[in-house]
């Protein structure tokens, strides 16, 4: 089952600045996919291959996210990465966003809801880059 959220290790880290979510000069974050065998939720705390999608042009690992830098707007810290694209056809039922750069710990778990199929690409749009939507955000 894939339960989505921030996961409880990656909200600890936040305390002990492990993360560094500046473009180009902070940490190297990436989108896996997973089917709806994987067990992804807020006890996750490092990338696993368990469950993770296998597909003819999909790559262990997923995709490198490019981060949007952070900033606030009220009491409210944000953040988010730009859409991501792959292009292999491919069934996804959620997916986890984790750190490559400090030993691949998880950062948030994203549900699909459902079993989402897509030929020949498959894209993960985000959330729009505001203090109510943006995919992470420190309330």
């Amino acid at each position: 089952m894939i339960t989505q959220g921030l996961v409880t290790s990656f909200k600890v880290q936040l305390l002990t600045a492990t993360h560094d979510f500046t473009p180009t000069t902070g940490d190297t974050f990436y989108l896996a996919l997973y089917t709806q065998s994987a067990t992804l939720n807020a006890d996750t705390t490092v990338y696993t291959t368990s469950g993770e999608v296998v597909a003819s042009g999909y790559t262990a690992g997923g995709a490198v996210l490019t981060s949007i830098a952070p900033t606030s707007s009220g009491d409210i810290a944000f953040t988010s990465f730009n859409d991501v694209t792959f292009t292999a056809s491919i069934t996804a039922n959620g997916a986890l966003i984790y750190n490559s750069t400090k030993s691949n710990k998880a950062v948030a778990v994203l549900a699909f809801g459902a079993d989402k199929t897509s030929t020949p690409t498959f894209v993960v749009t985000f959330p729009t880059f505001s203090s109510t939507t943006a995919i992470i955000r420190i309330v």
